[in-house]
């Protein structure tokens, strides 16, 4: 089986490489992942595994912070 969100993988790394490793540059591309990856265990179940995707907790994780705390590398960068 081809991995379904390899072309949203590959985005988020010319998107790094566009922009000299800036993570805040990239939301919008990990965004478009993540939601990727949600429809990929949502139509393969939780047991399904893909190497562009995280875990399905570590990837709920992520989304939770995402909206909650508005976390991305620029918020990051600024509490330092």
């Amino acid at each position: 089986m081809s991995d379904p969100c390899k072309a949203e993988a590959c985005q988020i790394q010319a998107c790094l490489k566009r922009f000299n490793y800036d993570e805040s540059k990239c939301t919008k591309v990990i965004d478009q992942l993540y939601a990727c990856c949600t429809q990929f265990y949502t139509n393969q179940g939780e047991d399904a595994r893909s190497p562009c995707c995280p875990i399905p907790s570590l990837l709920e994780l992520k989304i939770k912070q995402r909206e909650q705390e508005k976390v991305d590398a620029k918020l990051l960068q600024q509490k330092r």
